[in-house]
């Protein structure tokens, strides 16, 4: 059986971004049932030398919309950073649901052996298209939906292992 690129990402992809969109809602439903301002979510982190949860945020779309693009061998959008509210944030995270679901998927296919190139604080790494999804983009995702989680959950957002894994299909 061949790998499938398209498959093993671009659906991955969505389920994740979805699946942050929902807990974001249900952190936004549970700052206001609690009276708590939004920004006390939104700068909260784990750890001192940790990113906020909006940073989180932007850099889990900063890597589903860099791996599809570069897996298809197009040009990386770029996002302002900008996002200041829950609002934004899901906007952002829409507007990276839309770019991923407009590459087509034969624009994917023979992308697990394309080179793919990337500066990483100063260093350029090279992997092959299957490599660099499977060992670093999507654990790269994955960490940073689970750091936005943890970070909701520590606050005492009532969060579960299902609103993590989202709509079990």
């Amino acid at each position: 059986m061949t790998f499938n690129v398209y498959q093993a990402s671009i659906p991955v992809l969505l389920r994740g971004l979805d699946n942050l969109s929902a807990i974001l809602r249900k952190a936004e439903q549970d700052a206001a049932a609690r009276n708590i301002a939004p920004e006390v979510f939104l700068q909260a982190r784990l750890a001192p030398d940790m990113f906020p949860l909006l940073r989180q945020v932007q850099i889990v779309s900063d890597t589903a919309k860099g791996c599809a693009a570069r897996l298809a061998g197009i040009e990386v959008p770029s996002y302002a950073d900008e996002e200041k509210s829950f609002d934004e944030l899901q906007q952002r995270l829409a507007q990276t649901r839309a770019f991923i679901e407009r590459i087509p998927q034969a624009q994917l296919d023979g992308s697990e052996s394309r080179e793919v190139t990337l500066k990483v604080r100063g260093n350029e790494l090279r992997f092959q298209g299957q490599d660099y999804l499977c060992g670093f983009a999507l654990p790269n995702f994955y960490f940073h939906i689970t750091a936005a989680y943890a970070i909701l959950r520590h606050n005492g957002v009532p969060l579960g292992k299902m609103d993590y894994l989202g709509q079990v299909q």
